[in-house]
């Protein structure tokens, strides 16, 4: 940090604990903030030090200190008390796919849902986004106790760090799902070039591969394993996944593939 902010280390602690010891961190959490736009959440803002200056910063500290001092990303500002509601729903997004899934080349089309993963009376939540070319690739996912807007920023964030330029002009289907119609989804992929579509309202057919995709993967690890715990089903499903994306054969349309 003191090379960052040019200052030594004495003239550093000096400062920090004769006035507010978040003083600097702010200064360097606003730079980022800055250079973003005003657009970057706290973890981005985090994301943003490590790779800009390779320090390692505490999400929770970030969020504190962006509060402390009003940093607060402009599609945040927008969102007025009374408005929440109104908002959201501008924030839904015609079918593009239309029940075509179909894709010509690698990250032309991304599906993307959350499922339960419930075992012994505890939950966790499994967000995936699927390449829909060729053997339908998982291109991404992230397991959460907790389902919300995170558990989907966080996992798309992943997607496009795995794929680079090459999600331009990508499309991403999702359901309806507050997650998806949160003003942070909504950022990340304009952001990037990523075009959102989402299935008609209570009809998860418009998702079919992807509902499809998670109903296996239960299929193949709930039943087929000796769970003991919540624990051990994620351990599974994790294996399982990079089983799916490595070997596992895949059927289209009659026809059996091999895996890359």
């Amino acid at each position: 940090m003191c090379v960052a902010l040019e200052i030594s280390k004495r003239t550093y602690y000096k400062y920090r604990n004769a006035e507010d010891k978040d003083y600097y961190d702010y200064l360097l959490i606003k730079e980022i903030f800055e250079e973003s736009g005003n657009t970057y959440g706290h973890r981005r803002i985090c994301e943003g030090l490590l790779l800009k200056y390779g320090v390692i910063f505490n999400h929770k500290k970030a969020a504190r200190i962006m509060a402390k001092y009003g940093l607060r990303p402009e599609y945040v500002k927008r969102l007025h008390k009374n408005e929440g509601k109104k908002r959201i729903e501008d924030n839904v997004k015609p079918n593009l796919l239309k029940r075509n899934f179909h894709a010509n080349a690698p990250n032309e089309v991304w599906l993307t849902d959350i499922t339960y993963l419930i075992f012994g009376g505890k939950r966790a939540y499994l967000s995936t986004i699927m390449d829909l070319f060729g053997d339908r690739k998982v291109v991404a996912y992230k397991i959460s106790r907790s389902n919300n807007i995170d558990l989907v920023t966080d996992t798309l964030n992943e997607a496009i760090a795995k794929t680079k330029d090459a999600r331009r002009n990508t499309i991403i289907h999702s359901d309806q799902g507050f997650q998806y119609t949160s003003f942070e989804y909504k950022a990340i992929c304009e952001a990037n070039g990523i075009t959102i579509s989402m299935s008609r309202k209570g009809t998860p057919i418009d998702d079919s591969p992807m509902e499809s995709f998670h109903g296996i993967l239960k299929k193949e690890t709930l039943y087929n394993n000796y769970i003991t715990s919540l624990e051990d089903y994620i351990a599974i499903v994790e294996d399982w996944i990079e089983f799916y994306n490595t070997k596992r054969l895949k059927t289209r349309k009659g026809t059996r593939s091999l895996p890359c």
